[in-house]
């Protein structure tokens, strides 16, 4: 179908975007590099939130309508993509993610889904038989759940299998360590080391020797001493986790916890045109100085493009809830004597957070606790005191409690709740609502009181600190609080479910805003950068339960295709 002529008004590319969204046809296409038909298309923005079909040149979304609009744009060397009635849905951003370490886990012992001491036992001896030239066998993905109770991280049960080797094995959350005999005593802990830092060297009671667990900071005595990745197995675990995430339909991440190591490394991969996601990093803070801040304050002007970001600094106040490291208002229901603890004094966290501020620096805040998400709130009030109101975007990671007095207190503040909802799959709760107990159980993954209150919600994996970094596990459990194969164990709370559309702007519009590039991407429409995904299914018409079945077809980012099972055609 052609188009019409119309004068050239100011403005350039800009105005040429405007009329392909808001008049399709009303001018001259130019040749598209890329274009899909015949499919539904949800643009995640009004007026249009449904189009037929795209045309994408270069980077970017050039027009947005029907088939008969889009055909102006095909030309010879156009390559198209026949939807037959796919779902196309913006890119997901994951918002928050460890992305390095979940790469170099990758190739590390996975004992994610082996929920028992035997099944992981046997997981640790076939990595191990293939791994016989290396001096330690390391992995992750253990759930505190799978064991039996009072036996969680016995290094009993790795001695059993590993003798000769130390054995380094974090949790799924990244919280917690288990390792066995031999790595004790590589780092030197009996029964008389004293870990005085935020953590815990967990003791027997009866003989006080080490168990094999280690908590928090403590897990740092014995991973210090692991081996390291060289740079160049850093860079191809990162291509590996790239091609995992577009297969994913992943097109941004957020790195929550960096520093200048792994900036650099992505930093190659874009010199090197091989960088598959747009990444926006936050620098793990620490007990951070001012010059640390004024460090990377600078950093943020240097890395504000399209394809990597640095502009943030990610406090950590607490710990987690199976535990019982999360810092809460009310004891634990299964630990009578314990409320948990913060890693910092409230006062020097609350002038950390302010001098951050100052500094241009946008905050986040690790806080599962609900007395953890309270001093985040506090401390993001008093920046704003102290410095004037401005759009500050401060975050809180997880937030997996919250006091029913403060979940107001989030769109006042303009606080953007960053969450994860595979962390609340029924599957994994049972430890989880042990300790927190029935009456603080309604407001646990409180999406929907938040989204209700009026605040932001933002979703991600956490990976590889979660049991799944397929997004459609979140949204899975986002939509029905429910395990994949139907059972509501412990954990459940159907009231704090989000419809499919709520969390699906979570993870895509969401995380866009939560980086502010909300102006550039996680909609499509014209003149935004051309990151999208094609869906073996549309989720707005299937089952909610076989969410997770769904499968990515075609991954673009940036106008290219860089995973594809579906057939493409030349005009």
């Amino acid at each position: 179908m052609g188009a019409a002529q119309v004068p050239r008004k100011p403005g350039g590319a800009a105005w040429l975007f405007f009329l392909a969204w808001f008049a399709p046809g009303a001018c001259l296409a130019a040749e598209a590099g890329l274009v899909l038909l015949g499919g539904r298309i949800w643009t995640a923005s009004e007026p249009r939130p449904w189009v037929q079909a795209l045309a994408i040149q270069g980077s970017r979304i050039v027009a947005a309508g029907s088939d008969d609009e889009i055909d102006a744009w095909i030309r010879p060397g156009t390559r198209i993509f026949d939807l037959h009635g796919r779902l196309v849905v913006p890119g997901f951003n994951d918002a928050h993610i460890h992305f390095l370490g979940g790469a170099l886990g990758l190739r590390e012992a996975d004992l994610v889904g082996a929920c028992s001491v035997e099944a992981m036992q046997r997981r640790v001896v076939e990595y191990a038989r293939t791994r016989l030239g290396e001096a330690w066998i390391t992995g992750s993905g253990w759930e505190y759940a799978c064991f039996p109770k009072d036996r969680i991280a016995r290094k009993e049960d790795l001695d059993a299998v590993v003798k000769d080797r130390p054995v380094y094995l974090r949790a799924y959350d990244g919280h917690s360590a288990w390792v066995n005999s031999r790595a004790l005593r590589v780092a030197g802990i009996t029964g008389d080391t004293v870990f005085q830092a935020f953590g815990e060297v967990v003791k027997d009671p009866r003989t006080g020797e080490p168990t094999g667990w280690l908590k928090e900071g403590a897990e740092m005595l014995v991973r210090r001493l692991a081996p390291r990745p060289t740079r160049s197995q850093q860079l191809a675990a990162l291509e590996e986790g790239m091609r995992r995430a577009a297969a994913l339909g992943m097109t941004s991440i957020q790195v929550a916890g960096s520093d200048l190591n792994e900036l650099s490394l992505y930093e190659d991969l874009v010199k090197q045109d091989k960088l598959t996601l747009r990444v926006a990093v936050a620098f793990s803070s620490g007990k951070a100085a001012q010059t640390d801040i004024d460090s990377w304050a600078g950093l943020k002007q240097k890395y504000n493009g399209p394809l990597l970001r640095a502009g943030a600094v990610k406090f950590m106040i607490d710990g987690v809830i199976e535990s019982h490291t999360a810092a809460m208002i009310e004891p634990y229901a299964d630990k009578a004597a314990s409320r948990g603890s913060s890693s910092w004094e409230y006062v020097d966290y609350r002038d950390a957070v302010a001098r951050a501020d100052r500094a241009g620096l946008q905050v986040y805040t690790h806080a599962i606790g609900d007395r953890a998400v309270r001093m985040a709130l506090d401390a993001y009030e008093h920046a704003l005191a102290l410095n004037g109101a401005h759009d500050a975007r401060f975050r809180i990671e997880h937030i997996e409690t919250i006091h029913p007095g403060d979940v107001a207190r989030f769109a006042r503040l303009g606080v953007i709740a960053s969450m994860q909802p595979i962390h609340a799959d029924p599957g994994t709760m049972g430890v989880w609502s042990a300790a927190v107990g029935s009456a603080r159980l309604p407001f646990a993954f409180a999406w929907r009181g938040l989204e209700k209150a009026g605040a932001r919600l933002v979703y991600s994996s956490d990976w590889p600190a979660c049991i799944s970094l397929n997004p459609f596990r979140g949204l899975h459990v986002a939509v029905n609080r429910r395990t994949v194969d139907g059972r509501p164990p412990g954990g459940w709370i159907p009231q704090q479910r989000v419809s499919l559309e709520t969390a699906l702007r979570a993870y895509t519009t969401g995380g866009a805003y939560a980086s502010f590039e909300e102006h550039a991407k996680g909609k499509l429409v014209p003149g935004m950068l051309a990151d999208l995904i094609v869906l073996s299914q549309d989720l707005f018409r299937i089952d909610a339960m076989k969410i997770h079945e769904t499968k990515v077809l075609l991954t673009v980012f940036d106008g290219r295709v860089v995973h594809q099972d579906l057939p493409s055609r030349a005009p």
